[in-house]
Formats: structure tokens, C-alpha cells, sequence
């Protein structure tokens, strides 16, 4: 039994806004099969991804707090040039400078129209084959207690854990890595970003969520009310949810 995380969920007030802005960032499509707008890769929705793990925005009524958010996206470019033409362009389509501490640094910082920080990262080798999302980056105070748990709870690949960071990758080499890296600060405000795992055709989702349970996950009440799927947090209290297999 295992689970893979099919996509990030960000909340926003205008959904279809920011699904538009992600889309054409990405290079990919926006999907509304319902209340919610799905970016997943061009050329017909399939959900869930073989490869990629897609965006769910999903609207809320209440705006992004300018508190920095806990889980964010890297970019990943082939060259300098392609890094800032990749800047400028994603300024056209609304983006924002953003100042998260980050100082002199080889990556440029960015916030979606609605301000989720994101960075468009400078050219890295580890990042050739990723497709536009480099990584999902979790701040968090323990990278290994993070690759323990995560590490067990998905079918993903622990590539590296050290004191400042833990790194996993799908086990088949391909899409984004989703990483946890040592960050000073605490949880203050709700999570705005946070990842839906889906478990296997044929798994039990219940079975799974007692699963999680035992490796130290909590319910979470968010006032989701009667819905398919179940709101978890991860032992330093990341918010994410098991989707109903379909």
C-alpha cells in the first residue's frame, strides 16, 4: 500500500484567474471540470498524471494572509537566458517581485497574482528532466522527521536527507522532486498551498488514512464537512488531504 501525490491544491479567491496565470506559465492547460480549475499538462485533461503532479486551485472566500507561504513551487529553466525570459514573462502575466529574506541569491522570486511565492530557479543539472516544475518545497523545522514520514507514506524515492534537507522523486525518475528544507519560523496561519495524495486503483482509502494515522499523521478539521475525501496533517502540521480513488 502506498500513496502519490497527484496534485498541489492552492487556494485563492478567483480560482480560474490564477488557474489561467498557472497555465500559461507552465506552458500548460486550465481544466474546470467542476468548482475547481485544474492545470495539468497540454493536449486533453488526464487525471490523474502519469508524470506530473498538476495544480488544483480551488476558491476560498478569504485572501492570503502576507504571511510567507509554507509550501511553494520552484521553476526550472535550461540557461540564463531562458531563466530571465522566463522572469520577464511570467511578470507579463501578473506575477509580483517577492521578499522572503532570500538576499543575494542565483534564484528569482516571484508571487502568483494572488501572492503564493514561487521561484524560478537558475539553470540546475538535477532539474533537466523535471518538465517546468522544478520541485514542491515544504518548509519545515526536521528534514529527516519530514523523510520518515513522507518517505513512508508515499511510494516516492528518498534521494537525500541531511540536517537541512530531505529530497524524494516518484521511484520512476520522473517529475518534479518534492523537497523539505530547514526553515527558521513556525506554522502562524492555515496552510495556503498544500499536496492531495490519491492512493492506487484497487487500494483501500480507508486502509490508507489508518495508515498515516500509525505513522503519526492528525485529522484535521477545516470545516470540509461531508466530503470524499480526509484532511490529514503531517507530524510538523502541513495540511494535506487522501483523495477517493475514482
Amino acid at each position: 500500500m502506498a500513496l502519490r501525490p497527484v496534485h498541489v491544491n492552492v487556494k485563492a479567491l478567483d480560482a480560474s484567474a490564477v488557474g489561467r496565470f498557472w497555465a500559461e506559465a507552465l506552458g500548460w492547460s486550465a481544466y474546470s471540470p467542476g468548482v475547481t480549475t485544474y492545470v495539468g499538462p497540454a493536449g486533453g485533461l488526464v487525471w490523474p498524471d502519469p508524470v506530473a503532479v498538476g495544480i488544483d486551485v480551488v476558491p476560498v472566500p478569504e485572501p492570503k494572509t502576507p504571511s510567507k507561504n509554507r509550501v511553494h513551487l520552484d521553476l526550472a529553466t535550461t540557461s540564463a537566458a531562458h531563466q530571465a525570459e522566463l522572469v520577464t514573462r511570467l511578470q507579463g502575466l501578473g506575477a509580483t517581485p517577492g521578499h522572503v529574506g532570500q538576499g543575494n541569491v542565483p534564484w528569482t522570486v516571484l508571487a502568483d497574482p494572488e501572492g503564493n511565492e514561487f521561484c524560478v530557479l537558475e539553470p540546475r543539472e538535477i532539474y533537466r528532466d523535471t518538465g517546468p516544475i522544478a520541485a514542491v518545497v515544504v518548509d519545515c523545522a526536521e528534514p529527516r522527521t519530514m523523510a520518515r514520514f513522507w518517505g513512508e507514506a508515499m511510494d516516492w524515492t528518498l534521494h537525500e536527507v541531511t540536517d537541512d534537507q530531505a529530497v524524494l522523486r516518484s521511484a520512476k525518475g520522473v517529475g518534479p522532486y518534492l523537497e523539505f528544507l530547514r526553515t527558521p519560523g513556525a506554522k502562524t496561519v492555515p496552510d495556503r498551498v498544500h499536496l492531495d495524495l490519491l492512493p492506487y486503483p484497487g487500494d483501500d482509502k480507508a486502509a490508507e488514512v489508518a495508515r498515516l494515522r500509525a505513522l503519526g499523521a492528525t485529522d484535521l478539521d477545516l470545516g470540509q464537512g461531508d466530503v470524499p475525501w480526509t484532511c490529514l496533517a503531517d507530524p510538523e502540521g502541513h495540511e494535506f488531504c487522501v483523495l477517493a480513488p475514482s
